[in-house]
């Protein structure tokens, strides 16, 4: 991210989803559109404060103001085209194909590819909003899954973000009772693109294979 930058949001064909109305995606759209825009417009304000090349004691309150917040309207950004990517319409697997990358990857970090999806399902469960996502550690290829507070909170420095799920209640509001979110999260794993998911890995088989 630099201070030249302007993002512009990205546009993801996704109508016609299992168990995802286009009512919330498109409620979901304008809300990450919002996150684009605000990261621009923190970013040009955090530019003026540099144009000097340096930042003054007295404007150190606002510079910080406005410099934690772009951690969160950026990081809202850039988890939900993780969210979008890794989703396709006409999806008919819930689960990748057995021997792909993706599943041996997980059964090698898990003990098998059921132990991993109960894992991050239960993480998707826990009670709050955030984010569910599954990590890389491109160390040694190893997944774990996680929960992220916020957007900008618990973020595993270093790991990779392979799958990405969105929990906050607008993800699913519209089409789930709040009680309901374990209908979103079967919607969801019904709309996953694993081959998107598999690209996101990083680590050679090699380490893969090696690696404690």
């Amino acid at each position: 991210m630099g201070f030249n930058s302007v993002y512009h949001a990205k546009q993801f064909d996704l109508s016609g989803l299992n168990g995802i109305s286009d009512q919330t995606l498109e409620m979901h759209f304008k809300l990450y559109e919002g996150y684009v825009k605000e990261t621009n417009n923190l970013t040009a304000r955090i530019a003026e404060f540099l144009k000097d090349g340096k930042v003054d004691q007295d404007e150190m309150p606002a510079y910080s103001e406005l410099t934690r917040r772009l951690g969160f309207e950026y990081n809202g950004m850039v988890l939900h085209e993780y969210y979008f990517g890794n989703m396709k319409k006409g999806s008919t697997m819930s689960d990748p194909e057995k021997g792909s990358r993706i599943y041996r990857v997980a059964e090698k970090s898990f003990g098998s590819y059921d132990v991993w999806k109960a894992d991050f399902i239960g993480v998707g469960k826990m009670r709050g909003v955030g984010w569910a996502i599954c990590y890389e550690n491109p160390a040694n290829g190893r997944l774990s899954n996680h929960w992220i507070t916020l957007h900008e909170v618990g973020n595993v420095s270093g790991f990779n973000p392979v799958l990405v799920m969105d929990v906050w209640e607008h993800a699913f509001l519209l089409d789930y009772k709040p009680a309901e979110r374990p209908k979103y999260i079967e919607a969801f794993f019904s709309n996953i693109d694993w081959n998107a998911v598999e690209k996101r890995l990083t680590a050679d088989n090699n380490a893969q294979q090696t690696s404690a």
